[in-house]
């Protein structure tokens, strides 16, 4: 469909989206487009109860779960709202469609002696082994998003100060910090490993093995080849060490409000869910440490 294809550029020319993002909506919206078709239905003339019987197909045929039902509803809302801008339909039908509710799940991190498991596995002797131990420290150290990550030039960052500029989500800037640890791989990263792979002269800071930027992709993939070489049984993603970063900022005692701002979240209540993880330790720090709290043996 022309108008798919049309609102796919506008996300990454207009928006500035990732061409994973892209992606993900082109995903959706193609088969939201194969149904319609499958139907014999039109994009400007469906109706609520065909989008409820849309849902139903989700849910009961496909067996989809209701976080990626409401993604994909997500992502039909908002090429609807393109389609009504621009005049190629008279409204939006999904706007005020409500996907299933989610069951609440708490953020899934790592505890610190996984973490040091994960940092033991590159071979920092080699480029790429110090790439691959870069990506892990900067995004404990910093709580990026994968693309803010891939995203980061060498004019960004500024090793004097420790400090690193970010235009985030909904272009969004904000400046990280980082500590010792990820300085240190940073520097050798630059002066050795960095150096072999710019093979292009590139202005990004992380290179895969041709010379060009890193994608999204690509961590996931140098992510998922280092946790297979440890003993750990979890899967593991760039947003899993982003819970991590915030978890253990609040089990050290961090305030919600400077985790927010350090996460580069716009609402609060986005951090919120992090709180769950904290009072579980605290609830187990007091029954390991209060006397009266302890159980009776």
């Amino acid at each position: 469909m022309d108008r798919l294809e049309e609102f796919l550029d506008y996300l990454i020319y207009q928006k500035n989206y990732s061409d994973y993002t892209r992606e993900n909506y082109g995903n959706d919206l193609r088969e939201y487009c194969s149904y319609l078709e499958k139907e014999g239905l039109s994009y400007q003339t469906i109706e609520y109860n065909d989008i409820r019987f849309y849902l139903m197909y989700l849910s009961e045929e496909k067996g989809e779960k209701a976080s990626s039902i409401n993604r994909k509803l997500s992502s039909i809302r908002s090429f609807y709202k393109y389609l009504l801008n621009k005049g190629y339909v008279s409204k939006n039908v999904f706007s005020h469609i409500q996907g299933p509710k989610k069951e609440k799940r708490l953020p899934r991190y790592f505890e610190y002696y996984e973490l040091e498991m994960l940092f033991s596995v590159p071979n920092d002797n080699t480029a790429l082994g110090q790439r691959d131990l870069l990506i892990l420290e900067l995004l404990y150290a910093t709580g990026l998003r994968v693309g803010e990550l891939v995203s980061i030039k060498l004019a960004d960052i500024h090793i004097s100060d420790r400090t690193i500029f970010i235009l985030g989500k909904g272009n969004k800037e904000r400046i990280v910090s980082f500590g010792e640890y990820a300085l240190d791989s940073l520097k050798h990263y630059l002066k050795d490993g960095r150096e072999k792979l710019n093979k292009k002269n590139s202005s990004y800071l992380l290179l895969n093995n041709q010379g060009g930027p890193l994608t999204e992709r690509g961590v996931r993939y140098i992510l998922d080849k280092i946790i297979k070489q440890t003993t750990l049984n979890k899967n593991i993603s760039p947003h899993m060490l982003r819970h991590t970063f915030a978890t253990h900022l609040l089990n050290e005692g961090c305030d919600l409000l400077s985790v927010q701002k350090l996460l580069g979240h716009e609402s609060i209540s986005s951090t919120q869910i992090y709180t769950h993880v904290t009072t579980d330790r605290l609830k187990e720090v007091y029954y390991h440490s209060f006397p009266r709290a302890k159980i009776k043996k």
